[in-house]
């Protein structure tokens, strides 16, 4: 187990176009993108029964046009598709968002491999704010050495419990029972332009929790380079 996420902080390898979370465990690869700017554009343009051939000015005017106006269709017709790896406290947030996605996630039914779990170190310990229901300060608790120990012996408790219940021959899909909330998932997800822009625009906005704040800077570092034009128009709209 890792000791850490903090804020937004990434490591990139832009090679295999995969950000990882600051613990070593957590991360989101680009698999595949299918289409372009020109995709968006020309799935505009064929109301008027035209298409454009290679990206213009007046094919990034209409872009942003389509963008501060909420006209939304064209926006699904490129689809990216990504391997996510995050905790599951996390994944239950992202799985909110529905419209625009297929996934399919990693089933402890059938894997019984060591599991991984986030461990916030003393730092992320963030204090509960009094005046939100929801939401933290972004300053450690007072006792945040002692609710670190406390969290990381919680996690080793869960991890040895797991492995004697399969030790006992208990089948997988009985023994997950016993796994914590920060253990870590994987899923391929596929999802429109338009999807993502949406999911980003409100896991991005300060209120958002910082870790899946995290994540969805790392979806949006990573189509911004694909869909220049219409990335930054999205973005300007959120």
């Amino acid at each position: 187990m890792s000791s850490s996420v903090e804020n937004t902080v990434i490591t990139t390898e832009s090679q295999t176009q995969t950000r990882q979370a600051p613990d070593g465990l957590g991360s989101i690869e680009l698999l595949d993108v299918f289409g372009n700017d020109l995709t968006v554009v020309n799935a505009a343009r064929v109301s008027f029964a035209k298409e454009s051939k290679a990206m213009t000015e007046a094919d990034g005017k209409l872009i942003r046009y389509l963008a501060k106006h909420n006209h939304i269709t064209p926006f699904f017709h490129p689809q990216a598709r990504f391997r996510i790896k995050i905790p599951i406290f996390v994944a239950r947030e992202w799985f909110r968002h529905t419209i625009g996605f297929a996934r399919n996630e990693v089933s402890r039914r059938y894997v019984d491999s060591e599991p991984e779990c986030w461990v916030p170190g003393a730092e992320g310990m963030r204090e509960r704010d009094p005046k939100l229901k929801q939401g933290s300060r972004e300053n450690p608790c007072a006792e945040a050495d002692e609710a670190h120990a406390v969290m990381e012996e919680s996690m080793q408790g869960a991890m040895e419990t797991y492995k004697r219940l399969l030790a006992m021959n208990v089948a997988p899909e009985v023994a997950r029972a016993v796994l914590p909330q920060s253990m870590y998932t994987e899923f391929i997800e596929t999802g429109s332009l338009s999807a993502y822009a949406r999911l980003c625009k409100l896991r991005l906005d300060p209120s958002a929790q910082a870790e899946i704040r995290m994540y969805a800077g790392m979806i949006a570092d990573l189509l911004r380079p694909h869909f220049p034009v219409s990335w930054a128009a999205l973005e300007g709209e959120f």
